[in-house]
């Protein structure tokens, strides 16, 4: 199902709590479906970011033995379901049971395990709310007290410039730097607000996250993800030590503001 969301300046498209499409002033932002680079043109990182093949796909969790994981998280198996809608604001939600197995997608060309689980209990909450100049997107997480979590948020903007600069508040990051650290994505740490200067400009403001990573392997796309932990840092059987932990509904914000 499509949902858009529109004003006099923006055109918002989202399908199935993807977001597809955000037009500004007739300018695409959003990475596009089919073209080269990614499959995808958003997603989400959660209860884990980061590869675990060389950990046997398993998390140590303070919970039970059943945290059986692939890359960046089962959260991206389940399906959203559009809880509610109006002009400019759409709220998208996933839940999950603890112990309920999940298909894996990677299986079995890119994965060993054929099921993937959580042993806890969570909802997640993705709400789409367009404002006069920038669109916010973000996160609600509920469930079992004390459960363990990364959040990653990943959109992947449009390219439509040859020399696009990835700015911070202290550095300027060329796309050459982002493609030469390949899969495993360029950190930056401690950073709330990035600035992508293409053709058009896009900041991207976040609150509760902290971190940002950088990945792109081609040249007409970048994405630039928010996440809590940077999850390279570490061996894939540490990757516990990243963790937050749920003492309460979390909220998770980006806003997305263009010029």
């Amino acid at each position: 199902m499509m949902v858009s969301l529109t004003n006099t300046k923006f055109t918002v498209r989202i399908e199935a709590g993807e977001l597809v499409s955000l037009l500004f002033d007739g300018h695409e932002f959003i990475h596009q479906k089919g073209s080269p680079g990614w499959r995808s043109s958003d997603t989400e990182m959660f209860p884990i970011i980061g590869p675990l093949n060389e950990a046997g796909f398993h998390v140590q969790v303070p919970k039970g033995s059943g945290a059986i994981q692939d890359q960046h998280g089962l959260l991206r198996e389940l399906g959203y379901a559009l809880v509610s809608q109006t002009e400019t604001k759409a709220v998208f939600r996933k839940e999950y049971k603890a112990g309920t197995p999940i298909k894996n997608s990677k299986f079995p060309e890119k994965s060993t395990k054929r099921w993937l689980m959580w042993p806890y209990t969570f909802a997640f909450e993705k709400h789409f709310t367009l404002m006069e100049d920038s669109v916010e997107v973000s996160f609600q997480v509920s469930g079992d007290r004390d459960m363990p979590f990364m959040l990653g948020y990943h959109p992947a903007f449009k390219l439509h410039s040859d020399n696009p600069i990835i700015q911070t508040n202290n550095r300027e990051i060329t796309l050459e730097e982002v493609l030469a650290v390949g899969s495993r994505a360029l950190q930056v740490p401690n950073c709330e607000r990035i600035t992508l200067n293409d053709e058009r400009e896009i900041s991207i403001q976040t609150e509760g996250f902290g971190h940002f990573m950088c990945w792109t392997e081609v040249s007409n796309m970048v994405c630039i993800e928010p996440i809590t932990f940077y999850p390279y840092q570490l061996e894939q059987r540490q990757l516990h030590e990243g963790f937050d932990y749920l003492m309460e509904d979390r909220v998770f914000k980006v806003l997305l503001s263009p010029k």
